[in-house]
């Protein structure tokens, strides 16, 4: 049955604004190559527009002067790139071509840093660029741009020609059809006097199908380029990506052997090595991704991570190795909540070594002229730019900014509390334990058992990725709002070891089985409730609730019908429903056989199995569903298949579509969009774990 209409303005909206306006976000950073400035991005959220603005920002790493922005926002600039001498910084822009075009180009700018100087823009494109890097004889800037089908120059969809499709893989959320535009990789001179020349053109003679190429790094020699890159005929069967030198030539030759999964490379300051990070079998997942070294001339690899049994791929997302001299390098890697930056030595006896520790979250990083500076975020604060001393980890380092000190003022967020819960059947070569966190209301202890609060448990997307010792803004509006928020990292997660992240993969698994999803994963996060709900008396056991988005709303979806009275109402968000039409209609879709073993055309009964929407006549509980129409990660049919079940079952639900929105309406949406749907939820979870209401007036 359905739910009540909720009202235009909802009661929540002054916490929802006093939490979202005025919310930064950086990127980056980059440091001059005498190491004494840092470039890094800064993007601000801003209700009463309706937008991000994003500048470039520098800072002192001696902290002699403070941080603050070359480049004015508009219409946003980012990924800043420093030439070889240090004297200027490339980035890219969306700027009109000129003042009477409406539509804006993808752009490719130069910047004076310490002297005068306009900025320059050098490279105007149609479509997106990404990824500007000077060569080390500062000649020279390396770009990936896109390169559309000329079928794009016709005026609108039906006026194009038809696509032929031949490949997996030919959209991607966010970004829409890539199968015709693919990225290549250009070089054009610094100063902009010349063209910008392809160096990874498509031939269509060649037996490979066109690719992304964006991942690449330049040789010091300054000749040509390390990329990484799929060019073989099944490719998207295999998933195999392999490491290639690309010449100012054009000349492409393949450095590694088709046997594994391999980016991020990076060059070593005297040329002979690449440092990289991958995984061995690209058709088991989830592995921890390592970090390994392509010798140059003999052609072998290896991996240099030793006994350190964590993924270097984060959850924030993936920083190429820096070498700190020719046989040392540096990366991050997540471990239990935390990511951490590391180094270790080519010596094939010792291990990483931790260059910080401590509940924090080291999001991005960079090192030149032994200075290491990081993007550094806790829980209860906002990422800033720091400083580190790598000598001593535990340090917190040198703050270069304090770009959220307003809006952490105004704010005033909460910290949380570690805990464990015994992990139910134990999956061997793991701690036999489940890393959680409580976080209360502003000036209430999880101890204080005099008013109980209700609760709100979380579940992670992924499912391998991790919560940790970072900003989230979910779980700081919903104990703003007055809940208990429980988080836990159970298995089939990241920040843990590869036997954790592999326990749930289908039991016909070829290489690793498992339960499957929806066994041990689920009896983790009910162990973990279970002993929040005993251990912690400020938890109300009667009003629980649940939300959890993608695998998190799968998890939400299948905990509608398999709680066992735990909970009152759930919110399953952009979720998997039905994983059999979900592997035929996503923009990853065959990918999910890395995960579960057979594919659904093999064994589409392995599928439907462990698709919740099979259990909806067990549903008890008000279910919200929230999606976004341009979801190509878990297509909005998902929650179309789901939301059509309970309609006709009589269940009670409700459902809400945003238009424009992707897989990443919670995260990147607009800020008018991500505004509305915290009003949803939280109107949701106060109707439903009301004190003055029961589960006779829900139905």
């Amino acid at each position: 049955m359905s739910e009540p209409a909720r009202s235009d303005v909802s009661p929540r909206r002054p916490l929802i604004e006093r939490l979202l306006d005025g919310q930064n976000d950086i990127g980056g950073p980059t440091l001059s190559p005498n190491g004494q400035q840092v470039a890094f991005t800064v993007s601000t959220l801003d209700l009463e527009a309706n937008e991000y603005r994003r500048r470039i920002w520098l800072a002192a790493t001696n902290g002699s002067t403070s941080a603050a922005p070359i480049t004015s926002g508009d219409p946003g600039e980012d990924q800043p790139a420093w030439s070889p001498d240090g004297h200027h910084l490339a980035f890219v822009s969306r700027r009109r071509a000129d003042a009477g075009d409406p539509r804006p180009a993808a752009t490719l700018h130069v910047i004076a840093i310490d002297g005068p100087g306009e900025v320059r823009r050098i490279v105007t494109r149609p479509d997106a660029i990404a990824a500007p890097a000077w060569s080390p004889d500062g000649r020279l800037i390396a770009f990936a741009a896109r390169v559309p089908h000329p079928r794009y120059s016709a005026d609108g969809d039906r006026s194009r020609e038809a696509r032929r499709i031949d490949h997996f893989y030919t959209r991607l959320n966010g970004e829409g059809w890539i199968h015709d535009r693919p990225f290549h990789i250009f070089v054009i001179p610094a100063d902009g006097t010349g063209p910008a020349v392809d160096l990874t053109p498509h031939d269509d003679s060649s037996d490979y199908d066109d690719h992304d190429h964006t991942d690449f790094d330049w040789l010091p020699n300054s000749s040509g380029l390390i990329m990484a890159a799929r060019h073989h005929q099944g490719w998207d069967m295999d998933l195999v990506t392999d490491l290639y030198r690309v010449s100012l030539d054009g000349a492409i030759e393949r450095l590694t052997d088709g046997a594994a999964d391999l980016g991020a490379p990076s060059v070593s300051p005297d040329g002979r090595r690449v440092a990289f990070v991958g995984t061995d079998d690209p058709l088991t997942y989830p592995q921890n991704a390592k970090v390994g070294v392509l010798d140059l001339e003999t052609g072998s690899r290896r991996w240099i991570n030793g006994t350190l049994d964590r993924t270097a791929e984060t959850t924030s997302g993936l920083v190429r190795p820096v070498w700190a001299d020719s046989t040392t390098v540096m990366f991050s890697a997540e471990d239990r909540g935390a990511c951490r930056l590391h180094r270790v030595t080519l010596d094939p006896d010792t291990n990483p070594v931790p260059l910080t520790t401590g509940a924090r979250w080291v999001r991005g990083w960079d090192h030149r002229s032994d200075v290491t500076v990081a993007v550094v975020s806790t829980v209860d604060r906002p990422a800033e730019v720091v400083r580190l001393d790598t000598a001593d980890p535990e340090a917190a380092g040198t703050p270069l900014t304090s770009i959220s000190a307003a809006f952490t003022d105004r704010t005033q967020p909460v910290g949380w509390r570690r805990f464990t819960a015994p992990t139910p059947d134990p999956t061997p070569g793991t701690i036999p334990e489940i890393d959680a966190w409580i976080m209360c209301p502003p000036g209430v202890e999880p101890t204080d058992g005099t008013n109980r609060h209700p609760v709100i448990l979380n579940v992670h997307g992924g499912p391998h990725t991790q919560y940790g010792e970072t900003w989230f803004d979910e779980a700081q509006v919903q104990a703003a709002a007055g809940y208990v928020v429980i988080m836990c990292n159970p298995r089939g997660g990241s920040g843990r070891e590869e036997a954790w992240g592999q326990a749930i993969l289908g039991p016909k698994h070829p290489n690793r089985p498992g339960t499957g999803w929806g066994v041990a994963d689920l009896a983790d996060v009910l162990a973990v409730l279970d002993v929040a709900l005993e251990q912690f008396p400020v938890c109300d056991r009667a009003r629980v609730g649940m939300q959890g988005g993608s695998y998190g709303g799968y998890m939400a979806t299948l905990l509608a019908s398999q709680h066992a009275g735990r909970l009152k109402t759930v919110c399953s968000e952009r979720a998997v429903n039905n994983l059999l039409t979900e592997e035929w209609s996503s923009d990853i879709g065959t990918m999910f056989r890395v995960e579960h073993g057979p594919d659904p055309v093999e064994d589409p009964d392995e599928y439907l199995r462990m698709s919740p929407i099979r259990f909806a006549r067990d549903i008890d509980i008000p279910v919200l569903i929230i999606h976004s129409e341009d979801d190509i990660r878990c297509p909005v049919s998902q929650a179309e298949e789901l939301w059509i079940t309970l309609r006709l079952l009589d269940k009670p639900v409700e459902f809400w579509r945003f238009p424009g929105e992707t897989h990443e309406l919670s995260r990147s949406g607009s800020p008018m969009h991500r505004r509305q749907r915290f009003e949803i939820i939280l109107d949701w979870f106060d109707r439903h774990l009301s004190p003055a209401q029961t589960n006779e007036d829900l139905s």
